[in-house]
């Protein structure tokens, strides 16, 4: 018994530095308002691209065949959709289609020329691991294709442009970066903005 109670008084005169009750927690909290105080949405970005009055009476002389992004981008905005926009648009969306179609006559060929039969797992993983990436990319392409036809069909119907939630214009800026566009970017956030909270 009095060895147990010599190492029950040792063991009381052993110090444990005691860490400060509010470090942990501020800590805690520091980063939990750093979080809140973060914007759950990013805001639009400011003027991608700015109109360049030197440029904006440049669609009058110019056939879309000749008008460049700048151009069509410093048109006035008494102008936005009008034949010359549209007309410029649908050459964009011609153009984009037939890449895509010549891509996947390309990945046709390219499957098709390396049927070979190759005697290495490794190199036989790899080589299916390429074609698996490719076949992927042609079909996001694919779907890509879906939604060019329809802004095609939009620019014969007149409705190319305009938001499909709210019927303003959706900006020829954003149409230039994504030419299939059919929300405005508010109207944009507004979806994403569900889907993240409420899913699909």
């Amino acid at each position: 018994m009095p060895a147990r109670a010599g190492r029950a008084s040792r063991l009381s005169q052993i110090t444990v530095p005691s860490m400060a009750p509010a470090v942990a927690s501020t800590a805690a909290k520091a980063s939990f308002l750093q979080e809140m105080s973060s914007p759950m949405i990013a805001p639009p970005p400011s003027a991608v691209s700015k109109k360049d009055p030197k440029l904006a009476n440049n669609w009058k002389t110019k056939s879309a065949e000749e008008l460049t992004d700048a151009e069509v981008l410093s048109m006035p905005d008494s102008e936005y959709m009008n034949e010359k926009q549209q007309a410029f648009f649908r050459l964009k969306l011609v153009a984009l289609k037939q890449d895509m179609l010549n891509n996947a006559g390309e990945t046709t060929e390219h499957l098709r020329e390396d049927t070979v039969v190759v005697p290495d797992p490794a190199d036989r993983a790899t080589i299916e691991e390429e074609h698996a990436l490719e076949l992927r990319t042609r079909d996001r392409e694919r779907k890509l294709l879906k939604k060019i036809e329809q802004s095609i069909a939009r620019i014969d119907a007149g409705d190319y442009g305009y938001c499909d939630e709210t019927g303003e214009p959706i900006g020829v800026g954003r149409l230039l970066a994504r030419p299939t566009a059919t929300l405005s970017l508010e109207a944009q956030q507004r979806r994403e903005l569900k889907q993240k909270m409420f899913g699909d």
